[in-house]
């Protein structure tokens, strides 16, 4: 365990880690071994009273292998009134094996798809579409029967999944239900970032590190590309003109954007100028005529919200 993560996942389910903001990292120094609150913990790597453990529910045992029991674990807890803590000066020991001694049944990404979908209709509420938007396969995975675990939150009153979001893991935003796609801009293993730059800063390239902050973007309903308040924009119509942080203007065409969905494009909404970043290490991000036979202009959203 590092010092300053916790741990925490996106809307895909996915496990990963999370920085601890700035103010919670100041807020501990002097008391570096106290106890971190965590959204989520690893699913066999606990410490918790066995009298407490049966009567939360132990694990979900419809559940098949491995996969999914971290996430299960960890939002039942909490939305049961329980709470989960790392503590920084526990030592665990965790010894990988060359292989698995079992097998998983259609395939380890068919078990987890299985584990996660039990997890995402248990827990989550209304909140499970935006885990149907990431993953839209897991929608036609058989997840068996699940009345048991529903009665069991039923019997010990657990609070609801919007609690869980905006009292324990706020970090996790929200995709607006209006937006038509959200989260990180991808190209291979780079995404979209910021680069600390305000309005009128350039948009550039950095390695994807899934948490958000400066690589977290989202297409408006209005087609409008946003990172917090600022717009990405350009000044003139004409290629090569960097992508700049503006700020958001509506009646600004060259502020204004369309998915090219086949394609993977990101078009200018009333000129042939597609989001290039071909020159991303000297310039940032510019337009460029678009081109569909470029891998500099393909580009893939996270979460797309249609």
């Amino acid at each position: 365990m590092v010092l300053g993560l916790c741990l925490g996942f996106d809307w895909n389910l996915v496990f990963k880690w999370d920085y601890m903001t700035a103010k919670e990292r100041q807020s501990r120094v002097g008391h570096e071994i106290q106890p971190i609150r965590t959204p989520m913990i690893a699913g066999g790597l606990f410490s918790i009273e066995k009298k407490w453990f049966e009567e939360v529910g132990k694990y979900d045992m419809m559940m098949d292998v491995w996969g999914g029991e971290n996430l299960e674990i960890s939002f039942r807890v909490w939305q049961c009134h329980g709470s989960l803590e790392i503590i920084p000066c526990s030592r665990v020991g965790h010894v990988f094996r060359k292989q698995h001694p079992y097998t998983f049944p259609g395939g380890s990404g068919t078990v987890f798809a299985r584990n996660t979908r039990r997890v995402a209709e248990v827990w989550m509420d209304d909140y499970k579409q935006f885990y149907f938007r990431a993953v839209p396969s897991a929608k036609g995975v058989y997840y068996g029967n699940i009345r048991e675990r529903v009665e069991l939150r039923k019997r010990l009153k657990c609070k609801s999944f919007k609690w869980y979001l905006h009292s324990v893991y706020p970090e996790l935003k929200v995709p607006d239900k209006s937006d038509l796609a959200f989260g990180a801009i991808k190209q291979g293993l780079l995404c979209m970032d910021i680069l600390g730059h305000t309005i009128e800063g350039t948009v550039g390239m950095f390695s994807c590190h899934d948490a958000g902050g400066n690589q977290e973007w989202s297409m408006t309903k209005y087609h409008r590309i946003k990172h917090q308040e600022y717009c990405m924009g350009f000044d003139s119509p004409q290629a090569g003109q960097p992508i700049k942080l503006k700020l958001c203007n509506p009646t600004d065409n060259l502020q204004k954007w369309k998915q090219i969905n086949d394609a993977g494009l990101l078009q200018s909404w009333d000129h042939n100028l597609c989001i290039d970043s071909k020159d991303s290490k000297k310039t940032g991000l510019t337009v460029e005529n678009c081109s569909a036979n470029s891998e500099s202009q393909i580009w893939e959203f996270t979460l797309d919200l249609p």
